[in-house]
């Protein structure tokens, strides 16, 4: 199998920059490919911001950030991804906007290329399947934010091939990252554990149990976690809470998995965390204010 040099990244958002930012500083010809030339440059001017924030905090010389964003080349037709060693995705949970990609992908790039899902709750053989290649395609999860967060879940198939998950586990750690084996089912390690903490949290919000703020506060100072479960909704997104939870009750049909009704009625009014100025807290002002739900 040939060396992996150069990287394919599908989607330049939020993971897919950091991604993208990854490994290209690790020294691997990056390709992103976005839908518009106008999220093309809004990506890039997110990798380019995160490097120039490394560079202030003395964590990176400018030479190398110089280095890195050379390494970047941004493209808007997934043909100009053909000569990719590895694709990795990084788009919206969208079972069938991934497997059009991959299936086009699949008819243009070599029979070596390793496909990636970066998903986090859907499962690695429904996307594998639309391709010729059902051996050499992984899930490379990475966590947000990509360039800070050391872990990344390999999640290999029950036709992933032993050589594809060994290559994948070591080109995450040739990322400076420390890959763990996951199995193929929704949600993986973390989310499988995640989902169901943060679903539960709500719960007891909806029932009266506490208020946002002494759940929170309860869970930083009597576990140790670095933020409450709302804190981190509000920073995962809302939505992308809801979507993931969704997608792990129709795997599973437990009621672990379902979404409470006030996660449902957040996300239809756009009350999807950080990134709307509203979540759970509100991020309007000078310091965040938990949104009083009448509970």
């Amino acid at each position: 199998m040939p060396e992996i040099r150069r990287v394919a990244v599908l989607g330049c958002g939020l993971m897919g920059s950091g991604i993208a930012e990854v490994t290209a500083r690790a020294g691997y010809e990056t390709h992103v490919r976005e839908i518009n030339d106008a999220l093309s440059q809004k990506g890039m001017a997110s990798i380019r911001k995160s490097l120039d924030r490394a560079v202030e905090k003395g964590k990176l010389d400018a030479g190398t950030r110089d280095q890195t964003l050379g390494r970047i080349r941004m493209t808007t037709r997934l043909e100009d991804l053909a000569g990719a060693d590895m694709v990795i995705e990084a788009v919206t949970e969208d079972l069938a906007l991934k497997t059009e990609m991959f299936r086009t992908l699949d008819a243009v790039c070599s029979a070596d290329t390793i496909f990636a899902s970066n998903t986090s709750s859907l499962t690695i053989a429904e996307m594998a399947a639309v391709t010729t290649r059902v051996d050499r395609f992984v899930g490379l999860h990475f966590f947000n934010p990509v360039p800070v967060m050391k872990l990344v879940e390999v999640v290999r198939s029950i036709a992933t091939s032993p050589d594809t998950f060994r290559r994948a586990c070591d080109f995450a750690r040739s990322l400076g990252k420390e890959p763990v084996e996951a199995k193929d089912t929704s949600g993986f390690i973390v989310n499988r554990l995640l989902v169901p903490y943060m679903l539960d949290a709500i719960r007891c919000l909806e029932q009266g149990l506490a208020s946002t703020e002494d759940i929170d506060k309860s869970m930083t100072l009597g576990t140790g976690y670095p933020m409450g479960p709302f804190t981190l909704s509000d920073f995962v997104g809302n939505d992308t809470l809801y979507y993931i939870a969704e997608i792990m009750f129709n795997e599973f049909r437990e009621p672990r998995f379902a979404p409470p009704p006030l996660l449902k009625r957040m996300v239809m009014l756009g009350y999807h965390g950080r990134k709307a100025k509203k979540g759970f807290y509100d991020y309007s002002g000078e310091k965040p204010q938990a949104v009083d739900f009448g509970f």
